[in-house]
């Protein structure tokens, strides 16, 4: 059985391709077209995808769909009967392209890319929340399991519970719209000046500066909690379900003024808020995870839907020890629901008797080049490299990191999902207590307050962070340990009542031996290495860790600002070339900054970063 999913058409396109229940392709659309969080129609995706197995579009036995369009437009029917009379022209602009123009219409727009012969009788569709519960329970290890998906809205459903047993999975209890606790999320995203279904992970890291002074409010006005973790909203304060905006006048009203403006001065405000939503998010995820256990009786628990991103929240969630064990879709924004559709088709529609074992493989399943492909770009723009043997290439790596160099490493097949894990990052010594800002400032050209996440060996993680487990995919925080912490001043920005706050001197204070990859509150949001899923990332930093007896380094996304992923040699290359980088591994080939010809004109830095 050949079985491709397709998302898309609302945000985050991708592709995936399973054969007889193996996982082999997946990719974002956008690190081919270079446009963050594409919508379109997965074109090049599928193509890599078809490429990777080595089949033409008419020889899969199955195409799936990662929402069901019908009942999307069910939904919008019903809002259309609900909205305001002075606001249904607005709802009918902003919205009725999404729902008439494409998606209602997959099948006619695949067979335009794929060819009419190739689709006759393949189209499937599946519940949205389904692709995210199949997502995160079919590539787990776990032969049952507890399923709880969070997300702004797919259909009507908004947050759902799920049991995962062999090859099926039976939804128990749904939440619908406008309730959503992911919509709540990037109401606050929105109003503290950042892009909504990109910005929710700045509002993230933001929230460590402030204090949850207005958790109660929000309690209080917005969204009624239950003990079951059900919730609903007070829409009288938000303007998504017909304004054509997040938030309403009440809103405003209700937290003094305005939305911050994008790129202005962040204030008290803004962190505190950002502080408040986080503790009414952690909240509300352990008691829908509590529940899950009720309905279940499972130890083990799987997460996708964008919330599941939620590394804080997700600490939280750990922390409360509701399950044994927690699998997270590493993928698990709309991208993931791809490959959750193709799972659901292998395995609840054709009944495929299901593989068990993590099935995700590192999550390392974009598009790799060979050295003489990769070799074949560089030369294009005269780069000067030089080819190394692999334990001399990481040898000297490790040294330049040692030197406080930055280096972007390029290697193997690049990754499914938002976060960069040792395929197409940027490096750094965690050490060094100006890198945070170095990276912030003067690499990827965004606000300094922003954490970086360390990448740490897999078996002496527990010697530099309060964890118990494995992170493999960035998708929890955990404490650095007390005895790697240092004595610092007593925080007097965070009892300081006055709305301005000065966010640099507190991102620079030295807080740990590991400074770069400390947050605020002393966490980390941390990758765990593992020499199986990714054996050349793990070489590089265990040649670190001989060097410098420092078994971490930092790691964060290869990409400028606003832009995806860098996924090709050439787009490595040109973001080397415009970033504070001072070095580029490329498979086997070093580069150093200092020897490379000045760039063409035509990929020179610019200075019109988009916001991310």
């Amino acid at each position: 059985m050949k079985i491709l999913g397709i998302s898309g058409l609302y945000h985050d396109s991708a592709a995936a391709l399973c054969v007889d229940g193996e996982i082999i392709a997946a990719a974002h659309e956008e690190r081919y077209t270079r446009i963050k969080h594409d919508t379109s129609f997965p074109e090049n995706a599928i193509r890599f995808c078809l490429k990777e197995a080595g089949i033409m579009p008419e020889f899969l036995d199955m195409v799936v769909y990662y929402d069901n369009p019908f009942l999307t437009l069910d939904r919008w029917t019903h809002n259309l009967l609900a909205v305001k009379r002075e606001h249904l022209q607005q709802y009918v602009n902003g919205t009725i392209d999404s729902v008439f123009k494409e998606k209602l219409w997959i099948n006619k727009l695949a067979e335009s890319h794929m060819g009419t012969f190739a689709m006759s009788g393949k189209l499937y569709a599946v519940k949205h929340h389904m692709s995210h519960a199949a997502s995160a329970f079919y590539p787990s290890p776990f032969e049952s399991a507890a399923i709880l998906t969070i997300d702004g809205v797919g259909e009507w459903a908004t947050t759902a519970i799920s049991h995962g047993k062999g090859p099926d999975i039976d939804m128990l209890a749904q939440i619908n719209y406008p309730d959503s606790i992911g919509l709540l999320y990037a109401a606050f995203t929105y109003f503290c000046g950042f892009k909504v279904n990109s910005g929710e992970y700045k509002l993230m890291g933001l929230a460590p500066y402030g204090r949850p002074v207005y958790a109660d409010t929000i309690k209080n006005n917005l969204i009624d909690i239950r003990p079951d973790g059900s919730y609903s909203l007070n829409m009288e304060y938000f303007d998504y379900f017909d304004g054509g905006m997040m938030t309403g006048e009440k809103f405003q009203g209700l937290f003094g003024g305005e939305a911050r403006k994008m790129e202005s001065r962040i204030t008290r405000r803004e962190v505190d808020l950002a502080a408040s939503i986080q503790k009414v998010t952690n909240e509300v995820i352990v008691l829908l995870a509590k529940q899950a256990k009720k309905l279940t009786g499972e130890k083990n628990l799987c997460m996708a839907g964008g919330v599941a991103l939620n590394c804080v929240a997700n600490a939280a969630l750990m922390r409360e020890k509701i399950f044994d064990s927690i699998w997270i879709q590493p993928a698990s924004g709309d991208a993931g629901g791809a490959l959750g559709a193709a799972l659901y088709a292998e395995y609840s529609i054709s009944k495929r008797k299901r593989m068990f074992g993590e099935g995700q493989k590192g999550s390392l399943l974009g598009e790799g080049f060979t050295h003489e492909r990769a070799m074949l770009e560089l030369d294009g723009f005269g780069a000067k490299y030089t080819v190394h043997k692999k334990s001399e290439l990481y040898a000297k790596a490790a040294e330049l990191l040692n030197q406080g160099k930055i280096i972007g490493f390029f290697k193997g097949r690049s990754e499914f999902g938002p976060r960069a894990l040792g395929a197409r990052s940027i490096i750094a010594d965690p050490r060094n207590s100006k890198m945070q800002s170095r990276l912030n400032l003067d690499t990827k050209f965004r606000e300094s307050f922003r954490p970086f996440a360390p990448a740490v060996l897999a078996e002496k993680a527990h010697e530099w962070f309060d964890i118990d487990c494995e992170s493999p995919y960035m998708l929890f925080t955990a404490d650095v340990r007390k005895e790697k912490l240092n004595d610092f001043a007593p925080k007097d920005w965070y009892n300081d009542d006055s709305n301005s706050i000065d966010l640099l001197p507190i991102v620079n204070t030295v807080r740990s031996e590991i400074p770069a990859v400390t947050h605020v509150d002393n966490s980390a949001r941390l990758q765990t290495v593992n020499k199986n899923d990714n054996p050349d990332f793990y070489a590089l930093i265990e040649s670190f860790d001989r060097l410098t007896g420092c078994p971490v380094v930092v790691n964060t996304s290869f990409n400028i600002r606003g832009e995806p992923i860098v996924n090709t040699p050439s787009e490595a290359y040109i973001c080397f070339m415009r970033m504070g980088m001072d070095a580029l591994v490329i498979e086997d080939m070093l580069l150093i900054k200092e020897e490379q010809p000045e760039l063409a004109e035509e990929f020179a830095r610019r200075n019109d970063y988009g916001l991310d």
